[in-house]
């Protein structure tokens, strides 16, 4: 191995802008200043040169691509004693264009790992909230990431140019809201996508992190030629994300698989490097990896398709869970009609290992910001090219009808509705999280005051979103706890999947309660507990219970 010393100008070149970079710690043990503040050292590693930079005696950050680690090295010249070390993994430049749900997960998770990440947004007050730590979602795990990875090697700006000078990698992570007529709006991805291509001077891999149509890569990659980006300047790559809100940062480092769609080499080796350390397992046994529920220390599953194929991954993906649900909640309204048990049903069918147990749970139907879009979506994706994916249509009729079958319930239990007191458990869309977007349980709300019904309602997470929803109305009342919103009901509506109302005091609810009457839209409860409560209690899919009337006793003779 070749060694090297020498003085080196100011302005001395960098290594090209196309190879990884690799961080090293320079350590002096003893300072000779050089003439020119500036100290090289190169050696060759097979076909590359690593040099290292240093105009004080602190530690530097240099680049390479060699996949050779250079380790434990040492040179002495001129009284001067250099250790080199290199870090288990590589560090990429990474930009993530949006700070929203899946960007800011993105970006923490790619700190993590130990890329230097830029998180870009031009909502220049969420910017200012996140540089002072602020966390804008709730999700498990988030705070305590952002908190250790927050001005190290993580930071926020609304300058997306400067992000992009000096990023080798972009994810695009905006919004795709559904359009009124049902298709992925992207004009948020194509307004980033002009603003890319505008500062592209040398190599960027841009990728596809929202959830986009197939062949949206194709639109990226045209988009960016006709905004004067060079070809050779870039590749556009899919890596769809599979995040389910609450557990979010665990399904990010501990997922079923790392798809990467890319047509290039280049763009290939770029990815597995950011990836490396998730594909061979070192990030899982470092000392202060983040807990997962597996063990992943052989590595993670990293699959390599196409970008069309890897688009069509994520929509089919959510496309097939929405589907399961919808199945399961047919399921269980013929168990209704039959006077069978969903649950026990749900468990028979899952115990095959074809099918899985996973979104086998009857209840409102899906919501959120991506099965009730991403369905709709991929139906119009189908029949754009020509395909009539009916199937889809049924997985949304299903979901949509099971919400009318819930208020259906609430009648057979009450009678007439106007003028009834309810309330209401649960407001997000699912437990774990505080986004109501697309959530039954807004539904729910909207039928109860539209139909007369004085309503208060209460969730751990979700208070200020769904207040931002639902707004203010006289008949509305957000409630303080669970309690408070069961107060001199008529009925309690459990709605989201919270686990802390699994665990409620059931006489002291049943104690603040007008009428014992509960409709569980969840099934969280055992019918058998409720039963002994002495509550008229309604699920999904399950038979109803409600208390045997006391008979006095008639006296002999009689």
């Amino acid at each position: 191995m070749a060694r090297s010393w020498g003085h080196c100008p100011r302005n001395f070149e960098k290594p090209p802008a196309e190879t990884l970079p690799l961080r090293i710690t320079v350590s002096f043990t003893a300072w000779k200043p050089w003439p020119t503040g500036y100290l090289l050292y190169s050696t060759q590693l097979g076909r590359k040169t690593v040099f290292i930079d240093a105009a004080d005696k602190a530690s530097m950050h240099i680049w390479t691509a060699s996949v050779p680690r250079v380790r434990g090295h040492k040179v002495h010249k001129e009284g001067i004693l250099v250790n080199l070390h290199s870090s288990e993994e590589s560090s990429i430049q990474i930009a993530v264009v949006g700070s929203g749900y899946v960007g800011l997960i993105a970006a923490v998770c790619f700190a993590e790992l130990g890329h230097n990440v830029v998180c870009v947004d031009i909502d220049l007050k969420r910017v200012a909230a996140l540089q002072s730590g602020s966390v804008p979602i709730y999700e498990e795990g988030l705070p305590e990431l952002l908190a250790r990875h927050r001005g190290r090697n993580l930071s926020f700006t609304g300058d997306l140019h400067a992000a992009v000078r000096n990023a080798q990698a972009i994810f695009i992570a905006v919004g795709t809201p559904q359009s009124p007529t049902g298709e992925a709006d992207l004009s948020y991805v194509e307004a980033s996508v002009r603003e890319i291509a505008a500062e592209l001077k040398d190599y960027k891999m841009v990728v596809e992190k929202s959830t986009v149509p197939v062949l949206t890569n194709q639109w990226i990659s045209r988009t960016m030629r006709l905004n004067g980006a060079r070809e050779e300047n870039f590749d556009v790559i899919s890596n769809p994300e599979f995040l389910r809100e609450g557990t979010a940062i665990q399904d990010f480092l501990y997922p079923d698989r790392i798809v990467i769609g890319a047509d290039s080499e280049r763009a290939r080796k770029l990815a597995r490097a950011i990836y490396q350390p998730m594909i061979d397992g070192s990030y899982y046994r470092r000392a202060e990896h983040v807990a997962g529920p597996v063990d992943m220390s052989q590595g993670v599953t990293y699959l390599e398709t196409s970008p069309q194929s890897a688009e069509l991954i994520k929509h089919a993906s959510n496309a097939f869970l929405a589907m399961k649900i919808s199945f399961i909640n047919a399921v269980a309204n013929v168990c209704e009609l039959v006077g069978s048990d969903v649950s026990e049903v749900a468990r028979g069918i899952g115990l095959d290992s074809r099918i899985g147990g996973r979104f086998l749970h009857a209840g409102l139907g899906y919501g959120g910001s991506c099965f009730p879009k991403d369905v709709r979506a991929f139906y119009k994706i189908a029949e754009s090219v020509g395909y009539n994916f009916e199937l889809l249509e049924t997985v949304e009729r299903i979901n949509a009808e099971q919400q009318s079958n819930f208020m259906k319930k609430l009648r057979n239990a009450l009678w007439t509705l106007k003028g009834k007191q309810v309330g209401v458990l649960g407001l997000a869309f699912k437990g774990g999280t505080d986004d109501v977007r697309e959530s039954p349980a807004l539904h729910v709300v909207r039928s109860l005051l539209a139909e007369g019904c004085r309503v208060a309602v209460y969730d751990p997470a979700a208070m200020d979103k769904a207040r931002a929803a639902l707004g203010e109305n006289k008949n509305l009342v957000y409630a303080a706890d669970e309690f408070a919103a069961a107060a001199d009901a008529h009925a309690l509506l459990v709605v989201t999947e919270w686990p802390q109302f699994a665990k409620l005091d059931l006489a002291r609810l049943r104690a603040q309660m007008r009428y014992p009457v509960l409709v569980d839209g969840r099934n969280l409860f055992s019918r058998r507990k409720m039963l002994e409560a002495g509550f008229h209690y309604y699920s999904v899919g399950r038979p109803f219970e409600e208390p045997r009337p006391e008979r006095a006793a008639v006296p002999v003779g009689k």
